[in-house]
């Protein structure tokens, strides 16, 4: 399935922002639209999503670009951490479960051993 997309002047309207302001934030490397064959500015779903957080970095935080840049990169890095994370623990789960299977296959083939007792002698080398 084609992913929808959107036009530099749609998005802009959308949003109530110039064209210009669309601009500016690619080449602050804020938002990076894809492109078609002729060099279009197309704009995926997933492109607005962050738009809108930038939007409302700056228009109801104060945030400047610089500031959004940073919470921008510290979010990708926190997501990607996330995966990492989520990998981690599904391995985790995975590796516990074909130790469980193990241990649920040792307990059934163990067969039980009482050991006599023991006692230890402390040898006198006074009656040798």
């Amino acid at each position: 399935m084609k992913e929808r997309t959107y036009m530099i002047s749609a998005v802009a309207q959308r949003f109530d922002i110039h064209p210009q302001t669309l601009r500016l934030y690619e080449r602050e490397g804020l938002l990076i639209p894809t492109r078609t064959k002729g060099n279009t500015r197309v704009y995926t779903d997933r492109d607005l999503e962050r738009l809108e957080f930038i939007l409302v970095l700056s228009r109801e935080m104060g945030v400047n670009l610089a500031g959004i840049e940073i919470i921008l990169n510290m979010r990708n890095k926190m997501e990607i951490m996330q995966e990492q994370f989520s990998r981690f623990i599904d391995e985790l789960k995975k590796e516990f479960a074909d130790k469980e299977h193990l241990l649920d296959e040792t307990r059934n083939s163990i067969v039980k051993f009482t050991s006599p007792s023991v006692a230890l002698f402390k040898k006198d080398n006074k009656h040798e």
